[in-house]
């Protein structure tokens, strides 16, 4: 039996690659951060061919002292609704508009008559956040690379098949259907790219890749100084791939990822629900058989607190905000609605900016601070209280991933804020265990759970108390918008 799985995990802030051996534990692991760009107001931008050059270094490290006959396949999750543009080279023709980039507003604006047409089809709401706006806006900002795209020179992409089509030395130009699916370019019933919808966003179709299950084989390495010959299988965005390793393979199971920015998703089994707030999208290819959810996006979570370090300077660093914010009890009634680049799920308000509600003369630093740590959670609560109505199954446990689960303060507020307890996975990888658990169950290394601790948070506040927090957080959004 192989013993090695390679696993890549393409995030919005860093580049990781991971050695596993057949029972899923981390060997090896290499991460190297990307430069962000932040091109004037609503633009996020990635050098494409940075994060290449990362992953690249990454698997070749990982890798060393490793015979390939031994790796059994290489697994991909990635940032999702990035927009990569590159040629049959693989070098990128511009920056990759980031998901966080929301300068195609005025694209959306134009195309509102057409809002129920793109809903009905992708599941998901008309919004620059999606590729086919930021792709639509590049295009029209630039004839030349829309020409190449209409000729079949110029690729657009999100980072996995960007990638695939990079560790495949230009051979396999394919993409995951969980991928394909944030597109709203993807007709998520009938699983393919919508002629209609490519109408409307003026999208050549021939610049698209292949869609494939997740559990697919999307290629073979072949790029020269990486081991030859190892499959890629095991593909899907981030969220999706921290959704499988959770184990929310069952309708009504319900995750959260707290990272850079937080996704909720709810399995809804093999029907595809339909939401007025919140997206419906394909969770994974697997097994012949497709998986939805209902998912909504918070834009701003991990990098409100980067940006109290970064840019307020209020803290040094993310690890110490919780030891600054239980220097007071409570917020006393400050609130930050992170509306950097507007509001995502369930508002989808793009022209909302960020703004500290509620200060007063005896407000402090530790107050702002703790404000900003709790905004991580009212958000959460509002798309899971949008959510379980919309789905019509209550919400009775949350299980939850990324960075923010080592916070104690934030995870029993997100617990009393829902009314549930709340499992909070010591894992910090757990992405890219979910996308190389999905290949070595595909191979049959291993379809064993993946095991990693957990500490349960209990809802400590009464109903009234909760609908009270819930008021008046919803007073502070409603005044941003």
């Amino acid at each position: 039996m192989k013993k090695y799985i390679i696993a890549i995990d393409q995030s919005t802030s860093a580049d990781k690659v991971f050695l596993l051996d057949n029972n899923l534990n981390i060997l090896k692991r290499f991460s190297k951060a990307h430069r962000q760009y932040y091109p004037g107001v609503g633009g996020a931008e990635h050098d494409a061919d940075e994060i290449w050059q990362n992953v690249e270094e990454g698997i070749i490290e990982v890798a060393r002292g490793t015979d390939k006959s031994e790796i059994a396949a290489l697994s991909l999750c990635n940032q999702r609704e990035t927009t990569v543009f590159w040629d049959k080279s693989g070098k990128a023709l511009r920056r990759a508009i980031v998901w966080q980039d929301v300068r195609a507003g005025g694209i959306c604006a134009g195309l509102s008559d057409k809002a129920d047409s793109v809903k009905a089809l992708s599941g998901l709401d008309l919004s620059p956040y999606y590729p086919a706006a930021k792709a639509a806006m590049a295009l029209r900002e630039d004839g030349e690379l829309y020409k190449k795209a209409q000729n079949g020179e110029a690729f657009i992409g999100t980072v996995d098949s960007f990638l695939i089509y990079r560790l495949t030395g230009g051979k396999s130009f394919k993409q995951d259907v969980s991928n394909a699916a944030r597109t709203e370019l993807f007709d998520i019933r009938a699983l393919k790219y919508s002629p209609e919808l490519c109408g409307i966003f003026d999208i050549p179709p021939c610049a698209l890749p292949e869609v494939l299950p997740s559990d697919s084989l999307f290629g073979e390495i072949s790029e020269a100084g990486l081991p030859q010959g190892v499959p890629i299988i095991g593909v899907m965005g981030d969220s999706h791939a921290s959704l499988f390793a959770q184990g929310c393979v069952k309708e009504g199971m319900i995750k959260t990822s707290y990272g850079t920015g937080s996704s909720v998703m709810m399995n809804t089994g093999k029907t595809a629900k339909v939401s007025k707030g919140l997206s419906t999208s394909v969770a994974y290819g697997r097994r012949g058989e497709t998986d939805y959810v209902l998912e909504g996006n918070i834009t701003h979570s991990g990098d409100t607190l980067r940006w109290l370090c970064d840019e307020a300077e209020m803290v040094s660093s993310p690890s110490k905000v919780e030891e600054v914010a239980l220097t007071v009890p409570s917020t006393d009634g400050v609130y930050l609605v992170p509306a950097f680049s507007g509001l995502g799920a369930p508002y989808f308000d793009s022209n909302a900016r960020a703004a500290f509600i509620g200060i007063n003369r005896a407000t402090t630093r530790a107050h702002m601070v703790r404000a900003a740590l709790e905004s991580m959670a009212y958000q959460n609560a509002d798309v899971i209280d949008t959510m379980q109505r919309d789905a019509g199954v209550p919400v009775r446990l949350l299980h939850a991933d990324g960075g923010g689960c080592k916070n104690k303060t934030l995870m029993q507020l997100q617990a009393d804020l829902l009314g549930c307890p709340v499992e909070a996975s010591d894992e910090t990888e757990l992405s890219a265990l979910g996308s190389a658990k999905m290949a070595a169950e595909t191979l049959g290394i291993s379809d064993k759970p993946l095991e990693s601790g957990t500490k349960r948070y209990e809802p400590k506040i009464s109903a009234s108390e909760r609908e009270r927090l819930m008021d008046m957080w919803h007073g502070a959004v409603n005044r941003v918008r």
